[in-house]
């Protein structure tokens, strides 16, 4: 059977690694919702400007012709 303090030492030691884990997940999580906020962000962004092009009408003359004639 293994010493008293050995077996608290070695707890110890497990909790600090999981303590370090869960920090880096943690860590990991946030930095993923805030790119997940911005990335959402631009795409509502790009939504709204397809929906004013949508919206916006065209006639033909309206734009140049392509460069080809």
């Amino acid at each position: 059977m293994a010493e008293p303090d050995s077996r608290l030492d070695d707890l110890e030691i497990r909790i600090a690694h999981q303590e370090r884990t869960i920090d880096d997940l943690s860590r990991t999580v946030a930095e993923q919702w805030a790119r997940v906020d911005l990335l959402t962000r631009q795409v509502a962004a790009l939504h709204e400007r397809l929906r004013e092009m949508a919206e916006r009408p065209t006639a033909p003359g309206d734009e140049p012709p392509p460069p080809h004639y």
